[in-house]
C-alpha cells in the first residue's frame, strides 16, 4: 500500500499539491484536499522572481523553484503532486525552459517519494470550466466556485495551480467509478475509497499548519 493509500484509508482525505510551472512568469502552486465529497483549499500562491534572476541566473531560478516545492511538501505533506504538462504549441526555446522547471518540480517530488501526475493545459481547462479554450479569468471564477472561496484566487498562476489539483481529483474520482488503472502508470497509484467517489461539494478552510514527511523519491504519471 502506498503512503497516499494509507492516508486515504486512515484519514479519508486526499491532499493534492498542484503546480503550474512557468517558463518566464511566476510558478503557481496550490494545495487542496478532498474526501471525495467535499474539497477545500489549504494554501496557494505564486513564486515571483526578479526579471534579472529569471533571465540571467537560470540555475538560481531553478533552485528557487526546487526549494519552494520542497518546502511545500515538507510543510503540508501532500499525498500526490499534480503538475501541468508542456503545451505542444510552444516554441522550442520556451518548451525547453518549461521542461527545466518541470524537471526540478519532479526532482523535488522524487526526493520526498511523492506520486506525480501530469495533465495537459487543455485537459485542465476542460475539466474545470467545461471547455479547453477557457481564458484565465474563467478558470479563476470556476476555481473560486468549486472551492467555495470568499475571494477570487490571485494571481492567475495560483488559480491555475489550484485548477491542476482539482483536475487530478476529478480524474481520480472518474477512474474509481469506472474501475480503470491510471494511464501510463510507472509507480504505485493513489486511491480514494470507492464510497468517497461522489460529486464534490466544497468547503473553504483557512491555511493549516505544517506537517512533516520523512520519506524519499518516486515519480508516477507523466503524459
Amino acid at each position: 500500500m502506498t503512503p497516499s493509500e494509507k492516508h486515504a484509508a486512515t484519514e479519508g482525505w486526499m491532499r493534492v499539491l498542484g503546480i503550474d510551472p512557468a517558463a518566464a512568469g511566476p510558478t503557481g502552486y496550490g494545495i487542496i484536499e478532498s474526501d471525495g465529497r467535499c474539497c477545500r483549499a489549504l494554501h496557494y500562491g505564486a513564486l515571483r522572481q526578479a526579471g534579472k534572476r529569471r533571465m540571467g541566473e537560470t540555475g538560481g531560478a531553478l533552485r528557487d523553484v526546487h526549494e519552494l516545492i520542497c518546502k511545500l511538501i515538507h510543510d503540508f505533506s501532500p499525498d500526490v503532486l499534480a503538475v501541468e504538462s508542456i503545451f505542444s504549441a510552444l516554441n522550442v526555446r520556451t518548451a525547453l525552459r518549461l521542461a527545466e522547471v518541470r524537471g526540478v518540480v519532479l526532482l523535488a517530488a522524487a526526493q520526498y517519494d511523492l506520486e506525480v501526475h501530469s495533465y495537459a493545459p487543455r485537459e485542465v481547462k476542460a475539466t474545470i470550466t467545461g471547455h479547453g479554450h477557457a481564458d484565465k479569468r474563467q478558470v479563476q471564477t470556476m476555481v473560486r466556485t468549486l472551492l467555495s472561496m470568499n475571494v477570487t484566487p490571485e494571481p492567475s498562476d495560483a488559480a491555475d495551480a489550484l485548477a491542476v489539483a482539482l483536475c487530478h481529483l476529478q480524474s481520480e474520482r472518474m477512474r474509481l467509478r469506472l474501475g480503470l488503472e491510471h494511464p501510463n502508470k510507472v509507480a504505485p497509484k493513489h486511491q480514494l475509497s470507492r464510497k468517497a467517489a461522489a460529486p464534490l461539494s466544497c468547503t473553504p478552510v483557512t491555511p493549516v499548519g505544517s506537517a512533516t514527511r520523512a520519506r524519499f523519491p518516486r515519480i508516477l504519471l507523466t503524459r
